[in-house]
C-alpha cells in the first residue's frame, strides 16, 4: 500500500467563515492507495463455517449465548475436539459450535482443520 501526501491550501477568512489571528499552520492529508506492484494479501483460512480442531484446552470457557456464562473448563472442551466457526468477534475471538454447545474461544486455542478429500 503506497502513501501519498497532499497539503491543503490556505483558506482565506472569507472562504472558511472563521476568523483567526496569527499564522496558519497547513494541514497534511494522508491517503492510502492500492498499487499494482503489491501482491494480494493471503486470506485467512478461518471463516464462518470452517471446521476447526482444538489444540489446547482453555482454562475458562465463555458461552456464546445472549447472556454469556463464564465457567472453569472442567474437561468440557478438550484438545482434539472438533467444531465449526459460527461467527467472528473482535480481537481474534471466535464463536465456535462444539458438540456440547457454542462457546467463545480465542484463536490460540484452535486451528483450521485440514480435510483430506
Amino acid at each position: 500500500m503506497a502513501l501519498s501526501f497532499a497539503s491543503l491550501t490556505r483558506l482565506s477568512k472569507k472562504q472558511s467563515g472563521v476568523c483567526y489571528s496569527g499564522s496558519f499552520t497547513p494541514r497534511v492529508t494522508v491517503r492510502c492507495c492500492e498499487t499494482a506492484k503489491e501482491p494480494p494479501r493471503p486470506k485467512s483460512k478461518l471463516q464462518v463455517g470452517s471446521p476447526i480442531i482444538i489444540v489446547e484446552a482453555p482454562k475458562v470457557i465463555k458461552t456464546a449465548a445472549s447472556v454469556p456464562c463464564l465457567r472453569a473448563n472442567s474437561g468440557l472442551v478438550k484438545p482434539g475436539d472438533v467444531g465449526r466457526i459460527v461467527s467472528r468477534k473482535p480481537k481474534d475471538l471466535w464463536a465456535v459450535r462444539l458438540s456440547i454447545g457454542t462457546y467463545l474461544l480465542d484463536g490460540k486455542y484452535f486451528k483450521a482443520l485440514e480435510l483430506e478429500e
